[in-house]
């Protein structure tokens, strides 16, 4: 979709070092990540089972499945180490009544799961890591708390929504 495309043009451009791939979905960033040749290691990780098995078979035909471990997490349970670069496509559209679909359903706000990410990732983050990550115009999120500094790399006014790609940095 759009905004996964969006997210794949700036991995590309910047991420280094090690990586991890929140959210992976079918793979698509830790795909791009890892084809890089100052990308060292991804970590792809998804609360979904199916989504790891995807991101697992797009590394394989892709040539890239040394370089991307995978790991079936609700974020950063079972997660350990630190990471140059974290990449979020997280799911921001809000939903009444609690969290539904986990490929797009944020929670009430569409913030939940960002707010939970954010308040987590910077202690995953190395010295001089950053975060990648996605999210909307509809989502209700503090943008600028949390302790980082955001940077928007890129907007996108779709039909009912801007998705934005922004640049976390801790402040």
């Amino acid at each position: 979709t759009e905004d996964s495309y969006m997210l794949q043009r700036h991995v590309a451009r910047l991420v280094t070092g090690r990586v991890l791939d929140m959210g992976t979905g079918g793979g698509i960033q830790a795909v791009t990540a890892a084809q890089k040749p100052d990308v060292d290691y991804v970590l792809a990780v998804d609360i979904n089972p199916e989504a790891i098995e995807a991101a697992k078979r797009r590394a394989s035909e892709t040539g890239v499945l040394n370089k991307v471990s995978f790991t079936v997490s609700d974020l950063f349970e079972e997660i350990d180490g630190c990471f140059d670069w974290i990449i979020f496509n997280p799911p921001y559209l809000p939903a009444e009544g609690g969290l539904g679909d986990l490929t797009w359903d944020g929670g009430e706000g569409g913030g939940e799961v960002i707010e939970r990410f954010l308040r987590e990732a910077k202690g995953r983050l190395t010295t001089c890591g950053s975060i990648i990550m996605i999210y909307s115009s509809e989502t209700k999120v503090i943008v600028g708390g949390y302790g980082y500094d955001w940077e928007i790399l890129q907007e996108m006014p779709l039909f009912f929504e801007t998705l934005y790609c922004a640049l976390l940095s801790p402040s």
